[in-house]
């Protein structure tokens, strides 16, 4: 299956915020409560203007289709946010679950960061996306924190690829 990927603009906000409300959903079913969910589906139209917002100031995002025209597949990345490590950000990748093992992940990271250094955040006990980011050169820099109240303080991790 084929899996056309494109740059996000403005228009696309809303179609970005769907499939990354429903990646998270889809992710995070086992890892989340249910008010995590509950609090993401009560905040879509924030979620869709808020990504409006950042794909005019000039974020760097990408929607990937479906033969079918439907998008499956969400990345943004930039430059670094964290103060002790300013090289590249993959700041998220979704794909829908219907997509899982095709590969459709795999071109969506060589996408958002191509073969550069960068850098990712990664919840704990998420074994399937820390296993993809291993087979793709990353591995934990010693680095952990919590997340904020939306992401119910669970710990995180960063991980870094030289």
């Amino acid at each position: 299956m084929k899996f056309p990927i494109r740059r996000a603009s403005p228009d696309d906000a809303e179609a970005y915020s769907r499939t990354h409300l429903q990646g998270l959903h889809e992710t995070y079913a086992q890892i989340m409560p249910q008010e995590f969910h509950a609090h993401y589906d009560a905040e879509l139209d924030s979620l869709v203007t808020k990504r409006r917002e950042a794909l005019e100031a000039g974020a760097v995002s990408w929607l990937a289709f479906d033969e079918a025209g439907a998008a499956v597949g969400i990345a943004t990345s930039g430059p670094g946010r964290d103060e002790d490590r300013p090289d590249f950000e993959l700041h998220h990748i979704y794909t829908l679950a219907v997509t899982h093992g095709t590969g459709l992940g795999q071109l969506l990271l060589d996408t958002a960061i191509e073969e550069r250094a960068a850098y990712l955040w990664i919840l704990n006990d998420n074994p399937r996306a820390e296993r993809f980011y291993q087979r793709n050169g990353f591995g934990p820099d010693g680095t952990n924190t919590l997340c904020g109240p939306t992401w119910h303080h669970r710990p995180m991790f960063r991980m870094h690829r030289q």
